[in-house]
């Protein structure tokens, strides 16, 4: 483990994060989504009994929670179930948007938001990723990056270029943001694509990391979650990041764990608004790390805590102790409120930062 910083963390560490509430489930829970207004929206299933299933997908259910009591405001089946892919989020017609597997293939579903009926169901392409909004879903396949509308669950658009392959996206108002690997090199970078069509505006940093593990982007950059940043840093920051890199003591085994964080319109070659050295642990004994941004602030998980920093200049704002957090199948933010999601339990905490 990252030993000398997760003390250091633990050694600050006076608060718990306050629960708004905690919710018991019957079902397992296997995907979440939490926008700024609305419910709470879970994705659950019921394993079968000895955990054998004939298809490829076990059917689903979709439950929506009041966003600050937890109760249940309705508990409907729905056309996705348990697979590989999931998307969800709230479309602008009153609607909710779910994609994933189903029993027939990989779907677009609509389904009201006051009840759950379902209003419409579209196919779509096998997935791994995806970014739900009310005018388009982004989906990420190995070789594509497709766009269906929201409300016709229709394609709106595709992007490909040969030698790529496509792990994870963002988006930040008409930009989305792709992670990419240069099949030739086998290196990792991030381009930048326009939400109205797919047309490709510019390669924000070229493929020049070993593996970007994560993404999140908000109004004030984009940050992203690797390691050995070295030849990702223009040469006046390197001499910089050399040093700061020798006095880690922490075995000391290089840069396995880091954040770059870019501006929003960066290109290859620009400094980076700030990055932070995580950890320089071995392989093998590097922390569990995963990144989201939400309104000016990125939020970082390691086990039980919780890391907030302002976007914008990486200064730490505070963290906590949420629990459940580091045994989570999910978590969130939204509005400075957290969703965790546990396989048979969901919770809000308040992160007032």
């Amino acid at each position: 483990m990252d030993r000398p910083r997760d003390a250091a963390i633990l050694a600050r560490m006076t608060r718990t994060a306050r629960r708004r509430f905690t919710r018991e489930m019957t079902s397992v829970v296997d995907g979440i989504a939490f926008a700024g207004v609305g419910p709470v929206l879970l994705h659950v299933y019921d394993p079968p009994a000895g955990g054998m299933w004939v298809d490829d997908v076990i059917p689903g259910k979709l439950a929506a929670l009041d966003r600050h009591t937890g109760e249940t405001q309705w508990l409907s089946p729905c056309e996705i179930g348990y697979g590989r892919g999931f998307g969800a989020g709230l479309g602008s017609e009153n609607d909710v948007i779910v994609l994933g597997p189903s029993s027939q293939g990989h779907r677009i579903v609509r389904m009201a938001l006051a009840n759950g009926e379902l209003i419409g169901v579209g196919e779509i392409e096998a997935f791994d990723e995806a970014h739900v909004a009310g005018d388009i879903c982004i989906c990420v396949t190995p070789r594509r990056i497709i766009a269906y509308a929201s409300t016709a669950m229709e394609e709106a658009w595709e992007y490909s270029r040969p030698g790529e392959r496509y792990h994870h996206i963002a988006r930040n108002g008409q930009s989305v943001y792709v992670v990419f690997t240069h099949q030739a090199s086998r290196k990792q970078g991030v381009i930048r694509l326009s939400a109205q069509d797919g047309e490709f505006q510019e390669e924000v940093l070229s493929a020049s990391l070993p593996v970007i593990h994560g993404i999140a982007v908000n109004g004030d950059g984009l940050v992203l979650l690797t390691r050995d940043l070295h030849a990702a840093l223009p040469r006046e920051v390197v001499t910089q990041y050399l040093v700061e890199l020798s006095r880690r003591d922490d075995n000391a085994a290089g840069d396995t764990l880091s954040l770059l964080a870019l501006t929003l319109t960066s290109t290859p070659g620009d400094a980076p608004l700030w990055y932070e050295i995580l950890s320089t642990a071995r392989d093998d004994e590097v922390p569990e790390v995963s990144i989201a941004a939400d309104s000016g602030k990125l939020y970082l998980v390691r086990g039980a805590i919780l890391e907030v920093r302002d976007t914008l200049t990486g200064r730490m704002l505070g963290d906590w102790a949420v629990p459940g957090l580091d045994e989570s199948v999910a978590w969130q933010v939204s509005q400075g409120a957290g969703l965790v999601a546990e396989e048979t339990r969901v919770s809000v905490y308040e992160l007032p930062a």
